[in-house]
């Protein structure tokens, strides 16, 4: 009551509303009875693709394999495998049949779903043929970069993509809904609520089950994502919604809080902070699948996903590349692990 009334205009000289400790004490009790957030979260963990495309070193078939089997060994549902694109333009994922082939064969009957992102009925057909059983399409909130990205406009890309989901629908395969540069463009700048909202509910029509909501090139934070979420939330039920951050500007996890509070219960990561945007300069990578896990262990969320499993499988596509783990939460782990075993006495 206070808080509001200083944002109301009350003078600093006014008198506020007291508030005694037991009625402080009843309100934090009334809020731990019922927390703002879901009670589980399902993690969709896109590292395999959306991790991988934009790494300049190819990555072989059973290195990628690998990584999958430790992520689905973590207790991760939902992998997203690869990509049916041409492979002029993203050549890490060249190896797309060999891949949803396998996986196709290995699990089987099992419980867990490998997405392929596919850009049209050329991708979906070969994804089915492969054995996709859940596929991605992709449409961007802006118009420059839908032109830039897949050389049409916003309403040109939902009308590629009817005969898709279509056909997709035909097959018994589910398909989920990319909406990118929800927040801003690289190209034009900030782009409208309204907009996004607008979108997300004509892939909706289309046939897509859920829309992840992708700030593609990491400029939101909570004011702008609170916002964007809301306009969506006028025109797409809140359980048929995803987030998909990258930490651009660190504000990934801020962001993750805004939208639990907002009741999002299904969230994108990459194990071990990979990624980027081949056709968005200078984003940087997803926000690490370990941050968010710490995250929403903390708060009492459920999961269903180990994470020094997760760790163990960022450090293993980390080592292959070559490179820094980008998760804080995994570097904090592995400095651990070294400080523990340094101080084991030599055998």
């Amino acid at each position: 009551a206070a808080w509001v009334g200083v944002r109301q205009g009350v003078g600093a000289g006014a008198r506020l509303p007291s508030i005694t400790a037991a009625a402080a004490a009843a309100a934090f009790t009334t809020a731990a009875a019922k927390p703002p957030f879901p009670a589980s979260v399902r993690i969709v963990e896109v590292g395999p693709r959306d991790g991988l495309q934009n790494e300049k070193q190819q990555v072989e078939t059973d290195v990628k394999l690998g990584l999958i089997d430790r992520l689905v060994g973590s207790g991760l549902s939902t992998v997203e495998a690869t990509s049916f694109v041409s492979p002029k333009w993203v050549p890490q994922m060249a190896d797309h049949r060999e891949v949803m082939q396998s996986l196709s064969a290995k699990y089987a009957g099992a419980p867990q779903s490998f997405p392929a992102l596919v850009p049209n009925m050329k991708g979906l057909d070969a994804a089915v043929e492969a054995g996709a059983k859940e596929v991605a399409i992709f449409a961007s909130a802006s118009e420059a970069f839908s032109r830039r990205n897949i050389n049409c406009s916003i309403e040109e890309s939902l009308e590629r993509f009817k005969p898709v989901l279509q056909k997709a629908a035909s097959c018994g395969v589910r398909v989920r809904g990319y909406v990118s540069c929800v927040i801003g463009c690289p190209y034009e700048g900030a782009i409208a609520p309204e907009t996004v909202a607008l979108l997300s509910q004509s892939l909706l029509e289309l046939g897509c089950y859920e829309i992840s909501l992708g700030d593609t090139i990491g400029v939101g934070a909570p004011g702008s994502v609170g916002k964007m979420l809301h306009q969506v939330r006028e025109k797409v039920r809140t359980e048929q919604l995803a987030v998909h951050f990258h930490d651009t500007y660190g504000q990934a996890l801020a962001n993750i809080l805004t939208s639990l509070h907002m009741g999002i219960s299904v969230v994108d990561s990459s194990v071990a902070g990979l990624g980027g945007c081949p056709y968005a300069k200078g984003a940087s990578g997803n926000v690490a699948t370990e941050d968010v896990l710490y995250l929403l262990h903390d708060l009492g969320v459920e999961t269903g996903v180990d994470l020094p499993k997760v760790i163990e499988a960022g450090n293993y596509i980390s080592d292959f590349l070559k490179k820094e783990n980008a998760s804080k939460v995994a570097c904090a782990s592995n400095r651990k692990a070294e400080a523990a075993n340094a101080s084991q006495p030599p055998p």
